[in-house]
């Protein structure tokens, strides 16, 4: 039995005894991701899609446009968060929300968020299709801003509907060239005060995000499907090394005080931190090293460090970031260098609703389909709507797990099933 041929009869979820064939149209969805990923600063198949950018705009339109298509009622509201909402029976209803964000980091791939952003289009498109009738609304909404690389923080829009970043630390926000959020967001047409963006308590009666995995897992193991239990957050650092710079040739190595050789040192610290916190979904990265005069025949005498660091558990993650914290002092002391530590964002992790979960489960039970229940160590806009919804993730394999690069790939066939799952889930949320 194929996928996309069998009619399926939902248990446990509202549609008792209601045969519904739910056909996914891959071709159109396939081609609508061909063209979106064009809307681009850079040629196929890498893409560059910076928010408020004017690619990005465009695309805006366009996505607005398909979603009038079909028929939904559309908003956008003063940070550029895009809803269009399938209205149900009981309109007051709390909704059931899904999607997630379209725009691209610089040579980046063409599904990373834009599958859950079209393929939740395309789950609405078939569900009404199959003549279902939600009783709640629901709700496809496009984040602002998930790519940290307009504002160096990540997941604008999301933070903002949920509340949980201040207004004060959003207006602190600047671009390479020092330009607001606020001017940004004029430029591109959206206006209002952003403290209105913050949803109504209730808003939402749950929301899933699609997603491919951005990992390896799913295909490695030949797995269709993933179910996210948990999603990591990270806590970022930046660490700044002062040391004594001079002739390359003229200091001679007993009186050094190498600000990258502590550097180095702290590097391998953060690796180790990660290797040995006893948690499997611990990682650590030293992303960023800026080095300071930065010629070959200069001693380095100051260097900036930004440093990722991410768990799902909050205690294993603020242990490595102590961990890292208390290292980088002992080295600095070792090396006669001086250390600040600066903490430049820390969010908490996320668990997963229990009810979505298990409606997820038994749409993929009623596909025939096994999920991987799975944790999610990238972060995305539904690690800051479960802070104010019952919030769940589904993943889909992508080739190699690799993402934020131009061969990102996700088979057609992983998407369309993806989509088949998904609409399913929100039929029994809806319902």
């Amino acid at each position: 039995m194929r996928w996309g041929d069998a009619s399926v009869v939902f248990s446990r979820s509202g549609l008792f005894g209601v045969v519904m064939d739910v056909r996914v149209d891959v071709a159109r969805l396939t081609a609508e991701l061909e063209t979106l990923a064009g809307f681009s600063d850079t040629e196929l198949p890498a893409v560059t899609r910076v928010v408020f950018s004017e690619k990005d705009r465009q695309a805006r339109a366009w996505l607005k446009g398909i979603c009038e298509e079909a028929g939904l009622r559309t908003r956008t509201d003063a940070i550029g968060n895009f809803f269009a909402r399938w209205v149900g029976i009981d309109a007051s209803a709390p909704a059931v929300g899904t999607g997630s964000h379209t725009d691209a980091i610089p040579h980046s791939g063409k599904f990373d968020g834009t599958v859950g952003v079209l393929g939740g289009l395309e789950a609405i498109r078939a569900l009404q299709r199959a003549g279902f009738r939600p009783r709640r609304s629901i709700e496809l909404l496009m984040f602002t801003s998930e790519e940290p690389t307009r504002f160096g923080i990540g997941c604008l829009g999301s933070r903002l509907l949920s509340g949980a970043t201040p207004l004060e630390r959003i207006a602190e926000l600047r671009d390479k060239e020092g330009k607001s959020v606020d001017e940004n967001r004029d430029a591109a047409g959206f206006s209002g005060e952003l403290g209105s963006v913050k949803l109504p308590t209730g808003y939402y009666e749950a929301f899933v995000e699609l997603h491919i995995e951005q990992g390896p897992l799913l295909e490695r193991e030949g797995i269709p499907v993933g179910i996210v239990t948990a999603i990591a957050a990270p806590a970022a650092l930046r660490i700044t090394l002062e040391g004594e710079g001079g002739h390359a040739g003229a200091v001679l190595m007993p009186q050094r005080r190498d600000a990258l050789c502590a550097a180095a040192e702290l590097a391998l610290f953060v690796e180790a931190a990660a290797k040995n916190s006893g948690s499997a979904d611990s990682v650590a990265t030293t992303g960023i090293l800026r080095v300071h005069p930065g010629a070959i025949n200069s001693v380095p005498s100051r260097c900036e460090m930004e440093i990722d660091v991410r768990d799902t558990k909050l205690e294993v993650r603020d242990a490595m970031v102590d961990a890292i914290g208390h290292g980088a002092k002992e080295i600095g002391a070792g090396r006669k260098v001086g250390v600040t530590v600066e903490m430049i964002n820390a969010d908490p992790p996320a668990t997963c609703d229990a009810r979505i979960i298990d409606a997820a489960k038994g749409a993929a039970k009623e596909m025939g389909i096994v999920p991987k229940m799975m944790v999610s160590r990238a972060y995305h806009d539904s690690l800051f709507m479960a802070r104010i919804c019952p919030t769940a993730m589904l993943f889909i394999p992508c080739r190699n797990g690799v993402s934020h690069r131009p061969d990102e790939f996700a088979k057609a066939d992983d998407i369309g099933r993806g989509v088949e799952l998904l609409a399913r889930t929100m039929a029994a949320l809806a319902s």
